[in-house]
């Protein structure tokens, strides 16, 4: 399947767990070719917005269209190729402990590919390159910092070069430092790969203000926000303004509920035992 266009499209979009309803009546538009950012609070539901996309998970209503055809309304054969183009990568790089990375990296091709090893280890390197950890090629992933293996999980989700690269939480647990690196590790793979349409779920402002192109925001499993970063950044929208300003907006604190007296009882003779 050619697909001119790799607009992903989100079209009054219900989704959930079971009972659960996560996501409300969601209807977007991430444009192909550009970065977007999709924002909002732990929980709000972004992470589950990116399950639809990659087929992971079934809309409860509504429909996820990639170049204008419903995803979900596919024929197998070709619903298996359209993910063949997507890359992701997950919160924590998701990388198996058995491997070293340059195995790691190589695993999408190694496991639809029948190339020698000679040739999956060049591919893994070349990527593992891009991203700064070509001489950690035989390290295994317990061996590496956090940052290192968000890289090496980065590595891997392009090994194959998609048209769609989808990132979950790629800075979520890194300082300031390793995590301003992550972000321009990004800016330089959109460079490298123009046509590549980058979608990241955050919560990082920072992040925020050097990727996006069009940014997204959820908020209690809604869509509040859809536009540029300027749009955004100039809304005078109070919800916006509180989460752009970092302010939790709550009335007080939550009342203390002092402990049962026998399990206070219990506790001082175990800790003074």
């Amino acid at each position: 399947m050619y697909m001119q266009d790799w607009d992903i499209e989100f079209s009054h979009l219900d989704a959930g767990y079971g009972a659960r309803r996560v996501l409300r009546d969601v209807s977007a538009i991430l444009p192909a070719g550009k970065i977007s950012v999709i924002l909002g609070e732990s929980g709000s539901g972004k992470s589950t917005l990116l399950r639809h996309v990659t087929g992971l998970s079934r809309p409860l209503g509504g429909m996820v269209r990639i170049g204008g055809r419903d995803i979900f309304a596919l024929p197998p054969a070709e619903f298996r190729r359209l993910r063949r183009q997507t890359g992701v990568l997950f919160q924590d790089g998701a990388l198996l402990g058995a491997l070293n990375l340059a195995q790691n990296v190589a695993l999408p091709l190694s496991e639809h590919l029948a190339l020698p090893e000679h040739l999956l280890r060049e591919a893994a390197l070349r990527v593992l390159a891009m991203v700064g950890l070509e001489a950690f090629a035989d390290y295994y992933p317990n061996q590496l910092s956090g940052g290192m293996r968000k890289r090496a999980g980065l590595a891997r989700a392009i090994v194959a070069e998609p048209r769609i690269l989808l990132c979950d939480e790629p800075t979520s647990g890194l300082d300031p430092v390793t995590a301003a690196r992550m972000d321009e590790l990004l800016l330089s793979m959109h460079a490298r790969y123009p046509e590549m349409t980058l979608v990241v779920v955050s919560h990082d402002l920072a992040g925020f203000r050097i990727l996006a192109e069009h940014v997204l925001v959820i908020r209690d499993g809604g869509l509040i926000f859809a536009g540029t970063p300027k749009s955004l950044l100039d809304s005078r929208d109070a919800y916006l303004r509180q989460f752009l300003e970092r302010r939790s907006g709550d009335a007080g604190q939550t009342p203390h509920r002092p402990m049962n007296h026998r399990v206070h009882a219990e506790l001082v003779k175990w800790l003074t035992s």
